[in-house]
């Protein structure tokens, strides 16, 4: 493991938290959520000194959605798999940890707000997406132009904004050495990652339909990929672990992910919008060929199910305002046994991914920490929250 030297703690030349001395357990989202809170609350003075509007519309918003909601589930993969590499719990080091943690959560704020404006999503974490809410703000200080164009425009440079910051703070918070080399590669790799997964997701949507291997391909790419297997891999590069370590993690962070995002899958159609934070139905009106959906179209081919298979068809990309869509297609994979064959597979994955974890983690706490936290994502505890 190697330390950064910086001073922890309240006094440290940053002004940002280590992990409390006096906490009963360890709790990396609560500390990341501080890291966070300080550390834009600096960013937002910035940007008041450059302009009060700049600062009042998309700073404000993008630190309010940074800050509000969300499980933080990738920064506590990110911390595990630094525990799973012998990182301290405490210490300048681990505060350098909680701090890269936090840059993955701006990168995510960044990816959420970008996914909202390509799908045209009216909400995010239970309130207005940022597009909607500046198209809102256009019309209600009646300002010239299109609305819904400002709204999109203003979203797309908060988004641009969440990747800025998040790259600041990953390069601020690396020790230097080797360590700083290789955490930059995955780094790296991570951002390439989620905009060729959310590429290929619009291509497949364009071209209207996707095997169940193609559909798998892209969940993997846009989110299992920078969900679970990278903050595991940039945890356990950050704290110094052996080549064998960070295979075992990344293959379990693989497994993980795509469960994760299956279950986001499953809950889009069939989730209670009131944990979701999302309309129910929305892949289905966007067209977006989800694994679910792909799974039903190739059962339907192979049992010459025309009625099914022309649900599928008509209800794809159809944003009528009767919402029948949806509601016809939950029936159409419930009659194929779809959902049943993707409960099933997300069993199959999370159960491989904690086997895997048991046996590549010496530390028992750090194994069940990991093993709960699969669990959790796998079963989608607080909806699933796609990036």
């Amino acid at each position: 493991m190697t330390a950064s030297g910086r001073a922890a703690g309240p006094g440290s030349p940053h002004g940002l938290p280590g992990p409390t001395d006096d906490a009963p357990e360890e709790d990396p989202r609560r500390e990341v959520e501080e890291v966070l809170r300080r550390w834009t609350a600096r960013r937002c003075e910035e940007a008041r000194s450059l302009d009060v509007a700049f600062h009042g519309q998309p700073v404000t918003a993008l630190v309010d959605l940074a800050l509000r909601g969300g499980r933080r589930n990738r920064a506590a993969f990110l911390w595990w798999g630094w525990r799973a590499a012998k990182g301290a719990p405490r210490g300048p080091a681990a505060t350098d940890a909680l701090r890269t943690a936090a840059a993955l959560e701006l990168l995510q704020t960044c990816a959420l707000i970008h996914d909202d404006v390509m799908d045209d999503s009216a909400l995010r974490r239970g309130r207005p997406s940022l597009h909607t809410a500046f198209a809102r703000r256009h019309r209600r200080d009646g300002l010239r132009g299109d609305p819904d164009g400002y709204g999109r425009a203003v979203a797309v440079l908060a988004g641009d904004l969440a990747l800025a910051w998040a790259d600041d703070l990953f390069a601020e918070s690396l020790p230097d050495g080797a360590v700083r080399h290789a955490a930059q590669r995955v780094w790296r790799v991570t951002r390439t990652e989620m905009v060729a997964g959310q590429f290929l997701d619009l291509r497949a949507q364009a071209a209207g339909g996707a095997s169940p291997a193609a559909a798998l391909r892209v969940a993997r790419l846009k989110s299992a990929l920078y969900t679970v297997e990278r903050p595991l891999h940039l945890g356990a590069v950050l704290g110094g672990a052996d080549a064998g370590l960070v295979a075992a993690l990344r293959a379990a962070g693989r497994r993980a992910g795509l469960a994760f995002q299956l279950r986001d899958d499953l809950l889009d159609l069939f989730g209670d919008p009131e944990r979701t934070g999302k309309p129910t139905g929305g892949d289905v009106r966007e067209g977006k060929p989800t694994y679910p959906v792909a799974l039903a179209l190739a059962r339907a081919e192979a049992a010459g199910d025309e009625r099914a298979l022309t649900v599928l068809r008509e209800s794809s990309g159809d944003r009528s305002p009767t919402g029948e869509g949806p509601a016809r297609v939950r029936d159409v994979l419930t009659g194929l046994g779809v959902p049943a064959a993707v409960e099933e597979r997300i069993a199959r994955l999370s159960g491989s991914a904690r086997r895997i974890l048991s046996e590549a983690c010496d530390d028992p706490l750090v194994a069940r920490r990991l093993e709960a936290l699969v669990r959790e994502t796998a079963e989608g505890a607080g909806g699933a929250e796609r990036g």
